[in-house]
């Protein structure tokens, strides 16, 4: 799409229209990761025509791009010099998972494009908790990958900023990838791809992204059924009801557990916000990276913790408490709940049970209300979002589009995401795929089916039907399979129910740097931790006195220059919008 069209799409967007997305979880901090399909449908019932015509211009302008260049791989010709091409990886620290950089499918994908178009493929390990400090000691070194990625906006918002990234011609986006760049446009993301008027990204997709039923808590419902209890606790209430009951009946002394926070990314309370939201405050203090202090829904979601700390629930000793101990402690049958992103290898769920044989597991409904309501923080339309190197030559950036669309194939990608048949799928009756649970042999994929190679096209592995795609990303060997699986196949459905409801929040999106979240960001996250535990701690009767006065401090420390910014913005139209 020309610039001046995408210009133009943009402006009409910020104007009349919600574009779905927030900062996706995908793994951020291993905390639960979280679009609101309900907003964006009623905004596309009063603006179809417009969207509809933005995308019939996007449509046609891609098939001009791809007529001109031949027809994507169809007008592929080897470099005639060797390329490298250096490509991030997840290194998530997983046991039992191949070396990241160089196994059975890293040699497979140089066999099959590397060695094809005379390109060196290397992958780059990076930590994926730790993902900012890597790239910037990557930076610092002058060896950026050469493409770039992450799945928080506001993340890649900074290194486009900070000079990491080259702007991009999405013409040209699309001569070489137009099965990548076709896919963006039907998903609605090219909104996505511009800051301050300049294209810098492209983006992944992302699967059931508005009902976002990856992340699931587990909770231990024989206790509950010890004290009583037939059904997880569905409000706050008889929450701590039960957490009471457990502790009378001497099952577990401290069942809430909890870690030490980490400052971004904590403390989501989009189920405690006053529905519908106001709009500009949601601009302001709706992102989920830099936290809300000061804003209501956070201090009700605090004083929750306050009386959970108060009432011997929480683990008292949590601010020391790490999440691996965590983890370990519910392993253990220490607490009640512990929450995970579901997959095919879960060892801490399969450890659980081999520590607890006679203990019986649930998931924690969509349904239930510990705050305000049962809304929730979904996840971006899109998946992760690819930018290239500042300090990339044009081959290097060309090879990196190349290898986009070459994993947009089908047939590359279902390799890829199912591995070898007869190794690491079977297929049954009915034609499904069937992965083979616990396979260890010389195809073994890496983290979540090769999740973190074909990341830059997809973020998970779906057959479009969601009951089939659940029951294929839970472990196939655990006591519970079948009644868990059941369990989040409702959540799933309950919802798709809540989407409708207007229950999926999203965070607002900006086509703007906010420069003020680069320069406060990490001092910010360092207060947070530290007021957040000062007030969970705290004696009752001094929350409000003291939350008013932190709330002060923080907002001296950067955050009112941040939200101010956000605000500029806003007003400027340089934003997502809100359904009206």
């Amino acid at each position: 799409m020309k610039r001046k069209v995408f210009e133009k799409t943009l402006a009409i967007a910020a104007a009349a229209v919600m574009a779905v997305g927030t900062l996706a979880g995908c793994g951020s901090s291993e905390t639960a990761e979280s679009a609101a399909p309900a907003e964006t449908q009623s905004a596309a019932a009063e603006t179809g025509s417009v969207e509809e015509a933005a995308t019939e211009a996007a449509e046609g302008e891609t098939e001009a791009a791809a007529a001109e260049a031949g027809g994507g791989m169809d007008s592929w010709e080897p470099f005639a010099e060797n390329v490298t091409l250096q490509v991030p990886v997840y290194d998530r620290g997983v046991e039992g998972i191949p070396d990241v950089v160089n196994n059975y499918w890293t040699q497979w994908i140089q066999e099959n494009f590397g060695d094809q178009w005379n390109v060196t493929v290397e992958f780059v390990p990076i930590t994926r908790n730790d993902v900012m400090t890597d790239y910037a000691l990557l930076a610092s070194a002058g060896t950026l990958p050469t493409i770039l990625t992450e799945f928080d906006y506001p993340k890649l918002a900074q290194w486009a900023n900070d000079g990491y990234l080259t702007t991009i011609d999405m013409d040209a986006f699309a001569a070489v990838a137009p099965t990548y760049y076709n896919r963006m446009v039907e998903q609605g993301q090219l909104d996505y791809t511009t800051i301050n008027g300049e294209t810098y990204f492209v983006m992944g997709e992302s699967t059931y992204y508005d009902t976002a039923y990856t992340w699931q808590t587990f909770v231990r419902m024989d206790w509950l059924e010890q004290v009583g209890y037939d059904h997880v606790p569905a409000t706050r209430e008889e929450y701590l009801d039960a957490m009471q009951k457990i502790m009378d009946a001497g099952i577990c002394e401290h069942p809430g557990g909890g870690s030490m926070l980490t400052g971004l990314g904590s403390d989501q309370n989009h189920n405690y916000r006053t529905l519908p939201q106001d709009e500009k405050e949601w601009a302001m203090y709706g992102d989920y990276n830099i936290v809300s202090l000061g804003w209501e829904p956070n201090k009700e979601l605090i004083r929750d913790k306050n009386e959970e700390y108060n009432l011997g629930i929480m683990n008292p000793e949590y601010y020391v408490t790490d999440s691996e101990t965590e983890k370990a402690n519910f392993v253990n049958g220490g607490q009640y709940s512990y929450g995970g992103y579901i997959s095919a290898s879960m060892d801490w769920l399969s450890s659980f049970y081999d520590n607890n044989p006679d203990a019986k597991l649930a998931v924690v409904p969509a349904t239930v209300v510990y705050g305000k309501t049962s809304a929730y923080r979904a996840n971006n339309p899109f998946g992760v979002i690819v930018g290239f190197s500042s300090t990339a030559s044009e081959d290097e950036i060309k090879a990196a589009w190349m290898y986009m669309e070459w994993m947009s194939q089908e047939d590359v990608l279902h390799t890829l995401q199912w591995g070898v048949e007869g190794e690491n799928y079977t297929v049954d009756e009915n034609g499904n795929d069937i992965s083979v649970g616990d396979y260890s042999g010389e195809y073994q994929q890496g983290y979540n089916y090769n999740g973190d190679y074909v990341s830059v096209v997809t973020n998970a592995r779906i057959t479009g039907d969601p009951e089939l795609d659940i029951t294929n990303s839970f472990p196939l060997e655990l006591p519970q399979r079948d009644e868990l699986v059941e369990q989040i196949i409702q959540f799933y459905n309950d919802r798709v129910a809540l989407v409708e409801q207007g229950m999926a929040i999203v965070d607002c999106q900006f086509s703007t740097a906010i420069e003020a979240e680069s320069e406060y960001r990490d001092t910010l996250s360092s207060l947070y931790t530290q007021y957040r535990d000062e007030l969970t701690m705290c004696d009752p009767a001094e929350f409000d006195a003291l939350y008013d006065q932190r709330a002060q401090e923080y907002l001296d420390a950067g955050y009112q220059a941040i939200i101010d910014e956000r605000l500029a913005a806003y007003e400027a139209g340089q934003t997502t919008k809100l359904a009206e």
